[in-house]
């Protein structure tokens, strides 16, 4: 391609197609920005804008009041001893895995774990074990079965995820975690899909390590995430660089600077409220599942009654009227991006996933009445 100005010009006018209307992704409703987040992007969207006053050490910048967030608002938060921002859910997962295990060893992970738990067990040379799902429609893991398994698989780390994210499920963590506790095993909770939306407290869930993404669930621009550590790990997964003293090795110095960072901690206010209305959240959930499964062949899988604002959605009147439509399996995505909704991806009829996180009365009534006109199609 030619570097032409005609062919550059492209790059400058990104502006977003669908920005008007109401998403459904699960990947992006807990992430929507707040404005104070929006009004930071102009003023912080310079490169490491963040570095004017760093000496040397990102969790210890006061301009902008990175220190506190960091070393006290977030614990107190998450109630766990340790955290640090990370670029990411998961790579918080590897660096623990990283840091606890030597290669060839096992990590115990629940049957509906998200693949860059693999990918991070992968990359740090580790075996993967996984305590199984029920099976459809529901798909649970039963936190009992973590006992059993860990004393077969002797695993030097144990994942869990809360909630999964193929169908919201939220497993008993603090079960699982007491298990671990009295098994002597560190646990890590992968809350990508929890912290910054639902209440979690790393100490009644018994936790060692709490993993989160700012940019699915805490209202930020990504990549960003959080990494929380108890004291008994926390010297150890935060060690320091032996040549550069205030570095933190596994970090390799510094995690996420600029906009991720500045936008976590102008959310950061408004997720703190927003977890305590987590009733509300389910509540339009299940009102949300009951309402698409009148439409008929529409069938909510993972566990009933949900407990999660992500849903998966097992759909045989759409996979049937994509067989004939002219659109084929695009119709569905179609007909809704026609009703101002978006969020499912396009060529999905049979399976869908979406969430409700956010959405007031009137925009859920909108996106039901939808898909009860589509189905009429």
């Amino acid at each position: 391609m030619a570097l032409s100005g005609e062919s550059l010009r492209r790059f400058e006018d990104l502006r977003r197609e669908n920005s008007s209307c109401i998403n459904l992704n699960p990947i992006q409703r807990g992430g929507i920005l707040s404005p104070a987040a929006r009004r930071a992007l102009g003023e912080w969207g310079d490169g490491y804008s963040v570095c004017d006053f760093c000496e040397g050490c990102l969790s210890d910048i006061k301009k902008p009041p990175i220190d506190v967030f960091v070393k006290e608002a977030l614990p107190e938060f998450l109630e766990i001893d340790v955290v640090r921002v990370t670029n990411g859910a998961r790579e918080g997962k590897y660096l623990v895995m990283h840091s606890l295990c030597e290669k060839g060893d096992t990590v115990l992970v629940d049957g509906n774990a998200h693949y860059s738990t693999f990918v991070a067990a992968e990359r740090a040379g580790l075996k993967v074990e996984s305590v199984p799902n029920s099976g459809g429609p529901e798909f649970k893991v039963d936190a009992d079965w973590y006992a059993e398994r860990i004393d077969v698989v002797k695993p030097k780390l144990v994942v869990l995820t809360y909630p999964d994210g193929s169908y919201g499920n939220v497993p008993d963590a603090a079960r699982v975690g007491r298990i671990c506790r009295d098994k002597g095993v560190p646990f890590l909770i992968n809350g990508a899909y929890s912290v910054g939306r639902m209440p979690v407290s790393a100490k009644k869930l018994y936790a060692d390590f709490v993993v989160a993404s700012g940019h699915k669930s805490m209202a930020a621009c990504g990549p960003v995430g959080l990494l929380g550590a108890g004291k008994e790990y926390a010297e150890k997964v935060f060690r320091r660089s032996e040549k550069y003293k205030k570095k933190e090795l596994e970090l390799l110095g510094c995690s996420a600077r600029g906009l991720p960072l500045i936008t976590l901690m102008a959310s950061f206010p408004l997720v703190v409220e927003r977890v305590k209305r987590w009733d509300l959240e389910v509540g339009n959930a299940r009102y949300f599942s009951s309402e698409l499964e009148k439409i008929g062949g529409i069938r909510q899988l993972g566990e009933k009654p949900h407990n999660h604002d992500l849903m998966s959605f097992e759909s045989e009147v759409f996979f049937k009227i994509s067989e004939r439509h002219k659109k084929s399996r695009f119709f569905l995505y179609s007909e809704l991006k026609d009703r101002g909704i978006v969020g499912l991806k396009p060529g999905i009829t049979k399976n869908f996933k979406v969430s409700t996180y956010g959405l007031s009365g009137e925009e859920l009534r909108k996106v039901v009445d939808a898909f009860a006109e589509i189905a009429k199609l």
